[in-house]
Order: C-alpha cells, then sequence, then structure tokens
C-alpha cells in the first residue's frame, strides 16, 4: 500500500502527510480491506509492548534503520476522527494497498522498507483502533480525549 494524504476536516489529530517517496506497504492478498487502510506509527519499544496486550492484532509492519525503528499499525480509514492521538504517534491518512504480485519486498537488517512482522489470525488487517488509541495515550502518558461531536 502507498501511503497519500488527504486532510480530513474533523480530525484532531495532527495527520502526516507521506513524504516524497511514500512507503509500500504490502498488506497479504487474501485479506479485505474494505473499509479503507490509514496507518498509525509507533516506537519499537511501545509497538513491542502494544503487541503483548492487545487482544486481537491486524498487520503490523516495521522497519528495521538503524536511527529509530518504528512500527505501523493498519487501521480504518477515519480512525483519527475526533480523538487526539499522542505527539508520539504518526497518523497518515489513506493508505492505498500495494498489489503483492509485482511490489518487491527487500529484506535484510538495515533495509529501509517496511517489513510484515506480524500478520491476523482472520481475514481482517486491521487492528481495532480505540485499544490501539487507549493503549498510546496509555504509553504515552496522555489522559485519552475525544469528541462526540466531531463528524455532526
Amino acid at each position: 500500500m502507498e501511503l497519500q494524504h488527504a486532510p480530513e476536516p474533523w480530525s484532531r489529530t495532527t495527520v502526516t502527510p507521506p513524504s516524497q517517496r511514500p512507503i509500500r506497504l504490502v498488506i497479504p492478498a487474501e485479506l479485505r480491506t474494505g473499509l479503507g487502510c490509514d496507518v498509525v506509527s509507533t516506537s519499537k519499544e511501545h509497538g513491542e509492548r502494544i503487541l503483548d496486550c492487545l487482544p486481537r492484532i491486524g498487520c503490523v509492519f516495521a522497519d528495521d534503520s538503524a536511527d529509530a525503528e518504528r512500527w505501523w499499525w493498519i487501521v480504518p480509514a477515519g480512525s483519527h476522527i475526533g480523538v487526539d492521538w499522542p505527539p508520539s504517534v504518526t497518523y497518515t491518512v489513506g493508505a492505498h494497498r500495494a498489489d503483492p504480485s509485482w511490489t518487491r519486498i527487500r529484506r535484510g537488517l538495515l533495509s529501509s522498507k517496511p517489513r510484515l512482522i506480524h500478520s491476523p489470525a482472520g481475514d481482517s488487517p486491521y487492528t481495532p483502533p480505540i485499544p490501539l488509541y487507549f493503549l498510546a495515550c496509555r504509553l504515552a502518558g496522555r489522559i485519552p480525549s475525544w469528541s462526540l461531536a466531531a463528524g455532526a
């Protein structure tokens, strides 16, 4: 999937547009992405703790950069609306699925391309965004906040 920027007028979260050279994430072909895809990025340290705590987890990707490894969690599109994701999280709107038949994944210890590190047990690539949000807030030492009138 290729990360694209699409500003959302009801968001309380700072939405990060992808860089000029978007990151490609390849979701396994058998998984359904009918709800669209956004991406929540956390540090490796927070990612490991989240992975240990959530009862259901979708696709999780990681890079192997030497400076700061990041983990990417696939969530349904619009999971940022009405909530204030903590500053330790990067939220990217409008991810597009890459075709796994032609996308090459470069493997290696210092590859800058994200690799799939967790595949879900079911047929959904999504990590439930609400439990992910609460854990991200807790790890950041932040009180969760949201607005019920965000989409009204």
